[in-house]
C-alpha cells in the first residue's frame, strides 16, 4: 500500500531538483521552439520532465507518467504521475518569476496528491488527500467569500475565452469585485492561501489543472469543471476553483444560465 506521505516527500525531494535546472536556465538567453498549438517550449522544459521521469522510475518503476513534454507512459497503472515541468513558459522565457513546476498523483484516476512549486521564488504548496495543504510546511486555508459580487477573482488570458466562450468572460467581469490576468498555476495557489477567491480558466491540459485538485481541496476549496464535475484525465479543460462551496455554487448556477440562453 502507498504511504502517501513518502510520496510527498519523493515528490518534494524531486522539485527540489527540478527547481534547481530551472532556476540554471532563468533568464538566461534561451532559443524557444513552438509546438503544433504555437505554444512555446524551451530545454529547459523538456530537461526538467526528463529529470523528473527518472526520478519517478527510478523510484516507482511500477507506477504510469502523464508529462507535457514526453507524453503518456503506462496509463493504465493504479498509480500514475502527472508532470508539469513548467506551467508558464511564456513567463520563464519573458523573465517573468511567476512559473511553477506541478506534480500530481493519481490513484484509479483521482489525484491523492498535488504540488505548485515556485523554484525563482522559493514558495512550494502540497497537499495529500486526508490532510491540510501546506506552503513551505505551514497550513493555508481559503477565503471565506461566498458571493460573486465580494469575490477577488483571477484567469491568465482573457484571449483564450474566444467564440462561443466570450459571454463566459463577459460574465466573469460583469460579475466579480476585481478581476485580475496572469499566473497561471499561481492562481490556485493563491486560492488556497486565501489571497483570491475564484479562478476560471479554459483550454487547460490534464497536467495543467490535475496537480492543483488536491491543493485547492486540501485548503478547504471546490474545483471542477464547468459542469461542477469532478476533474479527471478526460476533462475538457475549462475549470472553476472557488474558495468556498457557496460561492462555487454561485458561479456554476451563472454558467449554467449561459449555456441555456445559448442552447435556446
Amino acid at each position: 500500500m502507498l504511504d502517501l506521505r513518502d510520496a510527498l516527500e519523493f515528490a518534494n525531494q524531486a522539485a527540489d531538483g527540478a527547481g534547481e535546472i530551472a532556476r540554471s536556465y532563468f533568464r538566461h538567453a534561451l532559443q524557444v521552439e513552438h509546438k503544433s498549438d504555437d505554444s512555446p517550449v524551451t530545454v529547459a522544459d523538456r530537461g526538467i520532465e526528463t529529470f523528473l521521469r527518472e526520478q519517478i522510475e527510478r523510484a516507482y518503476p511500477e507506477h504510469g507518467i502523464f508529462g507535457e513534454e514526453h507524453g503518456v507512459q503506462n496509463l493504465d497503472r493504479e498509480f500514475v504521475w502527472v508532470v508539469d515541468p513548467i506551467d508558464g513558459t511564456k513567463s520563464f522565457v519573458t523573465g517573468h518569476p511567476l512559473f511553477g513546476g506541478l506534480m500530481a498523483l493519481l490513484e484509479h484516476g483521482e489525484p491523492q496528491l498535488g504540488q505548485i512549486d515556485m523554484p525563482a521564488i522559493g514558495e512550494r504548496w502540497s497537499g495529500i488527500k486526508g490532510a491540510d495543504t501546506t506552503l513551505n510546511g505551514k497550513p493555508v486555508t481559503t477565503s471565506e467569500c461566498k458571493h460573486l459580487a465580494s469575490a477577488y477573482a483571477y484567469t491568465t488570458d482573457p484571449i483564450l475565452f474566444s467564440g462561443e466562450k466570450t459571454p463566459v468572460y463577459d460574465m466573469l467581469r460583469d460579475r466579480v469585485r476585481l478581476l485580475r490576468f496572469g499566473g497561471d498555476c499561481y492562481n490556485y495557489a493563491l486560492l488556497a492561501s486565501g489571497f483570491c477567491d475564484l479562478v476560471l480558466e479554459t483550454g487547460l491540459e490534464p497536467y495543467d489543472y490535475l496537480p492543483v485538485v488536491q491543493i485547492v481541496r486540501g485548503a478547504g476549496g471546490v474545483i471542477s469543471d464547468w459542469n461542477g464535475d469532478p476533474l479527471n484525465v478526460g476533462s475538457s479543460g475549462d475549470v472553476l476553483a472557488s474558495a468556498t462551496p457557496e460561492l462555487h455554487a454561485e458561479m456554476l448556477r451563472e454558467l449554467a444560465l449561459l449555456r441555456a440562453a445559448q442552447a435556446a
